[in-house]
């Protein structure tokens, strides 16, 4: 697929610049087992994009469990603590040359992430935070993923329609905000099966693969 029919690459950063996807899970399954919920790995990996207290509802929810406002906020520091002690950043591997190799052909770039703006600054390298043109976090939006709002935002902030921005996924919360805001996705499987991310437009098994298919 021809790169240049698009002005904008839109990008996911969980699971598609950085492997934050296992400490977001370990971290919620320590902190929820303690207040005696249990969380599964799909859970967290199906959610991802949402914000993060949509994960301690559902969770409550189907532990039947009752949840107080005071509650989720102590469960969502507490969590945070934890997994800042595990994470260990780790750059998919071509992500830096790939967003470079963006900008030289004059496309625009903008990071859409469920995580909060602050989370944006600290899991990425101050080099590849510094390449977007545009960052749109889960704190910035009334409506986060599986809403449309989060990219519509970056393409109105780009000044471009919706047709023209590129997104690049890994979730099935980002897939449906990106298709709903009539965008063309595609998905790597970084965190689940590629089964769980049939409604992207095209699907991944890695990112050498996204990459060799976008220089075509």
């Amino acid at each position: 697929m021809k790169i240049e029919r698009f002005k904008a690459v839109l990008f996911d950063m969980d699971g598609v610049i950085v492997d934050t996807m296992p400490y977001h899970f370990i971290s919620w399954f320590e902190i929820l087992k303690r207040y005696g919920v249990r969380v599964s790995p799909m859970t967290v990996f199906e959610m991802e994009g949402a914000k993060w207290g949509a994960v301690i509802e559902f969770a409550y929810k189907q532990a039947g469990k009752k949840l107080t406002a005071g509650l989720a906020d102590k469960i969502r520091f507490e969590r945070e603590t934890i997994f800042n002690k595990y994470f260990n950043r780790y750059v998919f591997e071509g992500i830096p040359e790939f967003i470079k190799s963006l900008k030289k052909q004059s496309i625009l770039t903008g990071l859409v992430s469920g995580s909060s703006l602050e989370e944006a600054k600290r899991f990425l390298p101050k080099s590849i935070y510094g390449l977007f043109d545009v960052i749109v976090t889960g704190d910035m939006v009334k409506h986060s993923k599986p809403y449309p709002d989060p990219y519509l935002t970056a393409a109105k902030e780009l000044g471009i329609s919706a047709k023209e921005c590129l997104v690049i996924e890994n979730a099935p919360y980002g897939i449906k905000a990106a298709k709903a805001a009539k965008m063309h996705c595609l998905a790597v499987a970084t965190s689940l099966h590629k089964d769980k991310l049939k409604k992207a437009d095209r699907v991944f098994e890695t990112h050498m693969e996204l990459y060799g298919y976008l220089k075509h």
